[in-house]
């Protein structure tokens, strides 16, 4: 396998979104690699046979079934994502790598503290008498939606790093950095002007979804300056039929679409 690093370009190095990118792509990898590893995909892998047999029989369930082995997902996605930032470096003392580690390790803890017991019942008319429990992994979308809380909550580091990573605000540095919390040292570029010079397109002109209020919404997406409306005509071919013998018939067809465009 030919190792990649996520490194940052150098229009955003250090912000809150290449923080929210590092940390998705490693939680993208153990997802899928002990995904695959259930799945029976891979030789070097399978479940997590380490809980079977145990439980609490007095309870009324176990440990049985395929449990996620997250454990080599983890693993692997160090081996691949994090050994490369090292290489490059030939340490991991500099502040931009180990803020790019940790925000790694972000994205990884998150799978981790979203699994999820699921169980099945076991008895007579689905009494339920005896329960088979094992652990799996939360959806991608959970995952998502979690770290995407964390890049809204990310925290600004100091450049400079000394012992650890610290808290820019010199009055916050008391109060500890989570495993699971996203970091950036540059502040973000602003996205809705265009600046050709660091690649950013800007805004101006993207289509918009008036009634949305999320990221595609025009309040959103316009950055405030509002949005055009024009009617865009559509034509095309409807109502077709097959006449004997042999060719299709069918009506020309119009639409009017009302089309916003950020101003």
């Amino acid at each position: 396998r030919e190792s990649r690093s996520n490194v940052a370009t150098p229009c955003c190095a250090g912000t809150k979104e290449t923080a929210f990118i590092s940390a998705v792509t490693a939680a993208g990898l153990v997802h899928s690699v002990t995904r695959s590893c259930s799945a029976g995909n891979m030789t070097e892998c399978s479940c997590d046979i380490t809980l079977r047999h145990g439980g609490s029989a007095s309870e009324g369930w176990h440990w049985g079934g395929c449990s996620d082995d997250i454990h080599y997902g983890m693993s692997f996605s160090r081996k691949f994502l994090d050994v490369p930032f090292k290489n490059i470096t030939g340490k991991s003392g500099s502040g931009l790598v180990a803020m790019n580690l940790h925000n790694n390790e972000a994205g990884r803890q998150a799978v981790a503290k979203l699994m999820s017991v699921d169980c099945r019942c076991h008895g007579v008319s689905g009494s339920c008498a005896v329960k088979t429990c094992w652990k799996s992994m939360s959806s991608f979308e959970k995952i998502g939606r979690f770290l995407k809380d964390k890049y809204e909550n990310s925290i600004q580091i100091s450049d400079r790093l000394k012992k650890k990573l610290r808290r820019k605000e010199k009055s916050q540095r008391k109060i500890p950095i989570g495993k699971e919390d996203l970091l950036y040292v540059n502040k973000s570029p602003n996205y809705c002007v265009e600046d050709q010079n660091l690649g950013i397109p800007g805004t101006q002109g993207r289509e918009c979804n008036r009634t949305s209020q999320g990221p595609d919404g025009c309040n959103l997406l316009c950055c405030g300056r509002g949005y055009n409306t024009h009617v865009v005509r559509h034509v095309e071919r409807c109502e077709c039929k097959f006449v004997w013998c042999c060719y299709v018939r069918c009506r020309r067809c119009e639409t009017m679409t009302d089309v916003h465009t950020c101003k």
